[in-house]
């Protein structure tokens, strides 16, 4: 046994042991979360090895993670980056680059308003505009009849992509999805931080779009502490994505061995005249910059943690979807208050969460029912932002449409009405059995009808 071993050894045994502390639950005393990482003692001990050797930033570990997660997904090149909102911001930075798209500022997306607002921040940011649309219920996807208008709509063609997420994991109906794509000719930027291990017909969410991102957040469906992911099957998208995280480097020389500037180089010439507006200049080729970038990249510990956590997504996905046929059971009987959860056809979802909308008929208000589940201690969130154009930040948008009620119907209902429980692994038995007992008590102590 090593130096490293012996000290790693009484670590695990400290680390099982809060494990185990931790799976103690007094049901309306401890809290049921919504959501929580599922670690063992093997992502605690990765990320130890991996300050221990040293190499802090990006480097072999991360590579490593790039080339398993993205075959994961059924596409071909990968970039992990240090958040899902980054992933999103990347994708559509691509989309101005002069080596790619070259969108011009004003450029037209679509996207619901429906969302969390890192899949339209970066539309704004990037200086692009977005169309928003209206989304259906049950599931709160983008509505596709309303995309197509405005489609027809664009005669002068100002609409050059697509942007959305897939809710809550359920993804809408791809097929139209896939031919709207294609008759417009749009950019499909697939948001699948929601969906990962959902599948459409059998293909992996993640993998329709031309550039799709994934979410490593703690409550996402496996996690680095943070973390992202964008996936493209096309080598230039690629390259520009892999320079715009990389503080708009133009060398990728690092690809195959991070952190080795001397072998293993993709061109073996670093040391040329690179620089286009002085072509007598002999420079470093990793410190040309090809594009406006950021600095985005992860540390390396969190690719050690995502390494351990990629062994497990398949039982992850299997924990969701019988916790969610659990809920789905608890609210069945209940069915004439709520708009209940379903999954699309041909859609096999990991379900992120569990979605519901109180209808407008029930008696009873979403502050009613939440607050009763809130303080018997189950966890709840809101459906992310509602309608998007009803916070603070969106007013001077908000101001360019009319009655907000008017033009976007569920969005207001998703504002008003929409909250979700938890999925996650880390649901026991015994904490959805005491939902079950929480959701039938409220109903029948207040007698609701």
């Amino acid at each position: 046994m090593n130096e490293l071993e012996k000290i790693l050894e009484p670590l695990s045994e400290y680390i099982e042991n809060k494990k185990r502390e931790e799976t103690r639950w007094i049901p309306g005393e401890d809290w049921v979360s919504y959501s929580g990482d599922v670690f063992s003692k093997d992502e605690y001990i990765a990320a130890i090895k991996s300050l221990v050797d040293g190499w802090l930033v990006f480097g072999k570990k991360s590579r490593q993670f790039e080339e398993e997660f993205v075959s994961h997904l059924g596409m071909n090149k990968g970039v992990l980056t240090n958040s899902g909102s980054s992933a999103n911001l990347l994708m559509v930075s691509a989309l101005k680059s002069k080596n790619l798209y070259n969108f011009p500022v004003g450029t037209k997306i679509i996207t619901p308003i429906v969302c969390f607002p890192t899949t339209v921040n970066p539309i704004l940011q990037s200086g692009f505009i977005p169309v928003f649309v209206d989304s259906t219920l049950p599931d709160l996807n983008l509505d596709l009849e309303q995309v197509e208008r405005v489609l027809e709509e664009d005669t002068d063609k100002e609409i050059r992509a697509i942007m959305f997420a897939h809710a809550l994991g359920n993804p809408p109906n791809m097929d139209k999805v896939m031919d709207l794509v294609k008759r417009y000719d749009l950019v499909l930027l697939e948001d699948a931080c929601d969906a990962l291990g959902s599948t459409y017909d059998g293909k992996k969410l993640g993998s329709f779009g031309d550039m799709s991102s994934c979410s490593f957040y703690p409550a996402h469906h496996m996690t680095l502490g943070e973390g992202g992911f964008v996936a493209t099957n096309k080598v230039r998208n690629h390259k520009v994505l892999l320079s715009l995280r990389d503080w708009g480097r133009a060398c990728y020389c690092n690809t195959k061995k991070p952190g080795d500037v001397t072998g293993g180089t993709a061109c073996g010439n670093r040391f040329r005249k690179w620089l286009p507006q002085n072509k007598d200049i002999i420079y470093d080729h990793r410190y040309v910059y090809s594009e406006i970038g950021f600095n985005l990249k992860p540390i390396e510990m969190q690719a050690a943690i995502g390494l351990e956590q990629l062994k497990k997504v398949e039982s992850f996905h299997s924990s969701r979807v019988e916790n969610f046929n659990y809920l789905l059971d608890v609210f069945k009987p209940y069915e004439k208050y709520f708009h209940l959860p379903k999954a699309t056809e041909k859609s096999n979802p990991s379900w992120f969460a569990f979605l519901l909308t109180i209808k407008e008929s029930s008696s009873f208000s979403r502050a009613d029912f939440v607050e009763y589940l809130e303080e018997a201690k189950i966890q709840t969130r809101n459906y992310f932002s509602g309608n998007l154009l009803y916070h603070p930040a969106y007013s001077d948008i908000a101001e360019q449409y009319g009655d907000l009620r008017e033009i976007f119907p569920v969005a207001h209902k998703a504002a008003t009405n929409s909250f979700f429980l938890g999925t996650y692994p880390g649901l026991t038995k015994e904490k959805l059995k005491y939902i079950r007992e929480v959701v039938n008590n409220f109903f029948s102590e207040r007698r609701i009808k």
